[in-house]
């Protein structure tokens, strides 16, 4: 499968050598922050992934082509990009095939760095359940994909728009291990807490990469949400956020947002409504899993 993928210097340097090495999504960049924030957000994770002893691989969809690490100018040319279609799985095939660029959310990142065999993946927050799924059926294809990809994926919980014991719920159903890093509650993105306690609790990189190389030896399939709260000092107010939360559900709701344009449309509702707080957190967030997952490639020795 590698056959299919186009790794920059640095990455297939890492690959050759057998150096940790950290995937990185690109639907924050298109989807996630405007211009410039986006490539000043994407460059200072990259860093924060190299500074913690890994190579960061950012992964995108140039022209139909499937990318393993971007090299700066293609990172500030994706920045800037209008045309650029949110993939998922089912989205893959026709992007490659038209040609066009695609950015990866959280399925489509651990699918290609699976194919590039990259173990460790870095986001802010998973997709889930959404809130009123009882009667859209709307539900992240990242779930199907955590319980058969093997890629364990570093996140703030989940994205706190969604039903979270839903989804920790359907995470069970389908085997997926949530374990919290030195936290025994799940966090909820933008707060380090939830209310949802968690089975799993695990306190250093080494440990998670003793539990990591433990899973995948057994040959059981699928990935790990390494469950990785907020940094204390950038948490918002949980009521504050849950309010605002619940308004723009209600917008997207009367707008009839639905399907993969409602992460967006909520996020940047979000954004507006706490006049930029979110973003700050959301920044703060990612670049905190940047660090602890290039922790644990480096203590898996990847």
């Amino acid at each position: 499968m590698k056959d299919a993928l186009v790794f920059s210097s640095e990455v297939k340097k890492a690959l050759s050598e057998n150096a940790p090495i950290v995937a990185l999504e690109s639907t924050i960049i298109s989807h996630g922050m405007p211009y410039p924030q986006n490539i000043a957000v994407a460059m200072e994770v990259e860093s924060t992934v190299r500074n913690n002893g890994a190579t960061p691989a950012t992964i995108a969809i140039l022209d139909g082509q499937l990318h393993v690490g971007l090299r700066a100018e293609e990172l500030e040319s994706f920045a800037q990009k209008k045309d650029v279609m949110k993939c998922s799985r089912r989205d893959l095939p026709f992007v490659v095939s038209k040609k066009i660029h695609g950015a990866t959310t959280v399925a489509a990142t651990m699918i290609i760095a699976e194919m590039a065999g990259i173990k460790i993946f870095a986001t802010g927050g998973i997709g889930g359940v959404h809130r009123n799924a009882e009667n859209t059926w709307d539900v992240s294809a990242d779930l199907i994909e955590l319980s058969q990809t093997n890629v364990a994926v570093v996140s703030a919980g989940a994205k706190a728009i969604l039903d979270l014991p839903k989804t920790l719920e359907y995470l069970e159903t389908f085997g997926v291990p949530v374990i919290g890093f030195k936290t025994e509650e799940f966090p909820a993105f933008y707060t380090r807490t939830s209310g949802l306690k968690l089975s799993l609790q695990l306190n250093s990189a080494e440990e998670m990469a003793s539990f990591l190389q433990a899973k995948w030896k057994m040959n059981l399939k699928g990935g790990a949400i390494i469950a990785n709260p907020i940094p204390k000092e950038f948490e918002l107010n949980s009521s504050e956020i849950e309010s605002a939360i619940r308004q723009a559900v209600s917008e997207a709701q009367a707008k009839g947002i639905t399907g993969k344009e409602t992460t967006p449309f909520l996020l940047k509702r979000l954004n507006e409504a706490t006049k930029g707080e979110s973003q700050k957190a959301n920044k703060a967030l990612v670049l905190n899993n940047a660090k602890v997952a290039a922790e644990i490639a480096v203590s898996m020795g990847l």
